[in-house]
């Protein structure tokens, strides 16, 4: 069983998210860790969908069931409603066509589970205001000229993005930090005072 303390802290949020007995797919789904905890502890039945080889070996020595494949092509060979949750952890704002990706989600889950970190923070925004550089943090952990990151967002943009890909938001969890400790939950201007967010989103 994977330890609690090696999920990140949205990791940790979206496992306590996901029903009893749960069809889950992780779309981005890294090692496996998260897939790995769901089917220990939730007696979830797990997929995962992952393009880097040295991920999906990861996958394979804890046997969690993957197979490669870039989310930007979409999920054409996925039924609709085939899973009670999809998740897409810290992978949103890596891909090239994000409403392909958010849009395909909403059509083969019941429910959709989505976390990224907030370039809305008021760390980012002062970072950038009094320094003139582009910030880095533990929930933005690269260098402008090494990051994954494409397409930045913020808490206030995810809902206005979510609603124009034709979903409903069922639950907005905003925190700062946790990666090394406990986060903390951010309930009033989460757009400025959260570092991550985890939304919850179903089809309307």
């Amino acid at each position: 069983m994977t330890p609690r303390e090696l999920l990140r802290a949205d990791q940790r949020f979206i496992a306590d998210l996901v029903p009893q007995g749960a069809r889950v797919l992780d779309l981005g789904c890294g090692d496996g860790a998260l897939l790995a905890r769901l089917r220990e502890e939730r007696g979830a039945i797990v997929r995962g969908v992952e393009i880097d080889l040295d991920n999906i070996a990861r996958c394979v020595e804890r046997d969690v069931p993957v197979y490669q494949g870039d989310l930007d092509e979409g999920l054409a060979d996925v039924p609709t409603d085939r899973f009670d949750v999809v998740i897409l952890s810290q992978t949103l704002q890596v891909v090239k066509r994000p409403r392909l990706v958010l849009t395909e989600m909403l059509r083969v889950g019941r429910r959709s589970v989505v976390s990224f970190p907030n370039f809305g923070h008021w760390r980012v925004r002062a970072h950038l205001a009094l320094r003139g550089r582009m910030p880095v943090s533990d929930a933005i952990p690269y260098s402008w000229y090494d990051t994954p990151n494409i397409h930045h967002t913020t808490i206030a943009d995810f809902r206005d993005f979510s609603a124009d890909c034709g979903a409903v938001i069922e639950r907005e969890i905003a925190f700062v930090g946790g990666d090394g400790g406990r986060p903390q939950l951010v309930r009033v201007g989460s757009n400025l005072l959260a570092d991550e967010a985890v939304f919850v989103l179903r089809r309307k």
